[in-house]
Order: structure tokens, then C-alpha cells, then sequence
């Protein structure tokens, strides 16, 4: 396999052992600057320029796109997206992740857990804001911000309300999130690649420091992570079109709370506390995209009219929960189901005797006008009617 680690620091640690891991197995590897691709749309087939020659033929890339180069590095991802070379992590995915706003607006349509946020711009609506994710301390957080930096925590509404008029006036966009204290200083970063957690690993603030970044002094532990920690992480990274990625979440009273996506995470803290080849995990999981690459089964079984596929939340269908697959009679509406999917397990071409649970998600093929009427009505936002004081009547 021929694979290029797209990269602007070719001696930082983890472009080293990624090389270093494809090359252990055999494969040629490059690592080429991001900046130095030129993306032609001249030709009648897309194509890339790298120093200023036409690009030899790659079989994967993956991208270590860093915060500063976003726009281009993304750019890049996508000519090699269209020149069918595979990608773990899309241009999309990691448009995505990289704008925290973004990310957690994305999160939060899936029910992924997190802390209370909120984003506003003018001046009137901060104290709402801050009262609304309930209240001082809150995190303030630019949404530009990497390893710790632009992570504030407001001990009071005042101050908050000064930090953020502060950054607002210098054109900063900025979340405002609840203090989580429970976490005490803490989170955990699950290293996922694919379909599963390869490596996770607790950090602890230094001192006083609430940030727990590597980078702010803190430290790290291996850690066995929680199969509902597990489940959370897998779950965030493939929502966000990500296939490697370092998900952080804080551990909340009542579970985990994720806090960020990371597309390009660091290789050395987690490899150095839990002694795990990471770097070759993904280097072997590439590798077998690109053996046996994964297809678009939505657009590949949409052949037939009236026929097509889609996905049924148990949850939303009516009484399905407990009843066995065979019971749900779906079978006799003309609707296969593909594959099962319960939590980051997958059941493939599920037999009629399995017993549906709350949250399991069916991949179906068949009859669209059947699998629609199976979806429940969506529920129209009721609007608050906010009372105002009675007014006495005029003489």
C-alpha cells in the first residue's frame, strides 16, 4: 500500500511513529507538506500537484491537518476525496470537528451527552446565557481555541460577563459552557479508530490548573475505559464522519459528557501512558479500508422505484421495544433489515428470534412508502408563552 501522512512537521512525534508504524509493515509511505499541493480543476479528471510536478498514484492519505491551515488542508482532503483516494477522515468530518460551535450543535441533534452550552453574540443576551446553563462558574471557550488555549473558567457572572464583552470586541466568537466540578480537574481521551476505542487515557490538571491538557502541565494515566465511555466515544467520532479520531469527554455524575472531537489527535501522551501501538492500529486499520473499502449502501441499493433504504430508531417506532424482530412483522411490510446496530455493536443480517431494545437502530431496505409510515410524526416545537404581569385596568 502506498500511503501519504499529510503533515507540516515531519519530525513531530506522531508523523514519526505513523511512518514509522507503516513502514514496520511493509508499506510505502510519504509524508508530504500540506501547503506544497497545488489542486488543479483544469484537467478532466481531478488532480493534485505536489512541488510543482504532477502527483504520483496514492492508494490512502491521512490527513494531520493543523488548526492554522484548515481551509487549504480540508481543500486538499477533498481533491483527494474526489480522486478516489481513501481518506479515514473526510474533508467534511473534519470541517466539522474543527469548529466547536459546529461540532456541538452537530453532537447535540444525535443526543450525544455534553456540557450545558451556549453561544450568543449580543451584549444583552450573555447573562441569560450564562443563567441558562446554570450559572456561575461557566468555561468561557474561543471557538478557535487548541490544547487549552482560549479555555477560560469565570468564577462569577460578572466576571464572565467582562471576559466575554472582552473577546467580543476583538471579533472572538466564544461558547459559553457549564463548569462541570464533579470532573475536578479531570477527562479522558478515548483514541478511536474505526469502530472501536484502541487506547484511552485519564488526565489530571496540574496545581490549581482546571485544564488537564498535556500541553498545561497535566498528567496522564492508562485507563480501562467503561464500556458506556467506550460506546459515547465510538458514536461522536462516526458522527462527525471521523475514523480516527481522539474524542475527550469529562466524567459527569451521571455519565460521560463529551466535550471535543479532536481530527488530528496526538499520538505521544497516549502512547507513552498506555504502551499501546496506536500509531500501528491506524496504520492497519487503513490498510484494510483500502483491501476491502466500504461502499455507500445508500446509493448503491436505489436501483428500484419506491424501493430505497433507510434507518429506523427503535425507540421512535411504535411498540417495538421487546418484541422479537419476526414479531415487529416487518418481514411481511417488505422491509429487509440489513444490519442491527446496538450501541457500537453491530448485528449483521439479524435472525427474527432477536429481541429489540430501546435505541436499537435498524439499517432496512424496501419499501419506502412503509418504512416512512413506520417513522413517528415529528413533534412541532410548542412555543413558551411567557406571561406577562396583570395590568390594572384603566378608569
Amino acid at each position: 500500500m502506498k500511503i501519504a501522512v499529510l503533515s507540516r512537521a515531519p519530525q513531530a512525534y506522531s508523523t514519526q511513529r505513523l511512518r514509522a508504524a507503516a513502514l514496520q509493515r511493509g508499506h510505502n509511505v510519504k509524508v508530504l507538506n500540506t501547503l506544497r499541493f497545488a489542486i488543479d480543476l483544469t484537467a478532466d479528471e481531478p488532480d493534485l500537484h505536489y512541488r510543482g510536478r504532477q502527483l504520483s498514484d496514492y492508494d490512502a492519505i491521512l490527513p494531520r491537518i493543523g488548526n492554522s491551515i484548515t481551509y487549504f488542508g480540508t481543500a486538499v482532503v477533498r481533491q483527494f476525496e474526489q480522486m478516489d483516494v481513501y481518506t479515514p477522515n473526510t474533508a467534511n468530518g473534519i470541517s466539522s470537528a474543527r469548529d466547536k460551535l459546529r461540532a456541538n450543535q452537530i453532537l447535540s441533534r444525535h443526543n450525544i451527552a455534553m456540557p450545558p452550552t451556549a453561544f450568543v453574540r449580543n451584549r444583552a443576551d450573555v447573562r441569560p446565557a450564562i443563567e441558562r446553563v446554570g450559572g456561575a462558574p461557566v468555561v468561557i471557550k474561543l471557538l478557535e481555541g487548541t490544547q487549552g488555549i482560549g479555555v477560560i473558567l469565570a468564577p462569577q457572572v460578572k466576571v464572565a460577563e467582562a471576559i466575554i464583552e472582552t473577546l467580543h470586541s476583538t471579533k472572538q466568537n466564544v461558547l459559553i459552557q457549564k463548569f462541570i466540578s464533579e470532573s475536578r480537574g479531570r477527562d479522558i481521551r478515548a483514541l478511536v479508530v474505526g469502530d472501536r476505542v484502541v487506547a484511552a487515557m485519564r488526565r489530571s490538571a496540574a496545581g490549581d490548573e482546571f485544564r488537564s491538557n498535556v500541553h498545561r502541565g497535566g498528567s496522564v494515566e492508562a485507563i480501562e475505559l467503561d464500556p458506556v465511555y467506550e460506546r459515547a466515544a465510538v458514536r461522536s467520532a462516526q458522527i462527525m464522519g471521523l475514523r480516527v479520531a481522539g474524542v475527550d469527554m469529562l466524567e459527569g455524575e451521571d455519565g460521560p459528557l463529551v466535550m471535543e472531537v479532536n481530527s488530528s489527535p496526538g499520538l505521544q501522551g497516549i502512547e507513552t501512558a498506555t504502551k499501546l501501538d496506536v500509531a500501528g492500529a491506524i496504520i492497519d486499520y487503513i490498510a484494510g479500508q483500502v483491501a476491502f473499502p466500504e461502499i455507500d449502501v445508500r446509493q448503491r441499493l436505489t436501483v428500484s422505484t419506491g424501493y430505497g433504504v433507510a434507518e429506523l430508531m427503535v425507540h421512535g417506532a411504535v411498540d417495538l421495544v421487546g418484541k422479537t424482530l419476526g414479531e415487529a412483522g416487518l418481514w411481511e411490510r417488505d422491509i429487509t433489515v440489513l444490519t442491527l446496530h446496538r450501541g457500537v455493536s453491530v448485528i449483521p443480517n439479524p435472525r427474527k428470534h432477536v429481541v429489540l431494545e430501546a435505541d436499537d437502530r435498524l439499517f432496512c431496505f424496501g419499501k419506502l412508502d412503509e418504512m416512512r409510515s413506520m417513522v413517528p410524526e415529528r413533534r412541532r416545537r410548542r412555543a413558551k408563552v411567557r406571561r406577562l404581569p396583570r395590568q390594572p385596568l384603566s378608569e
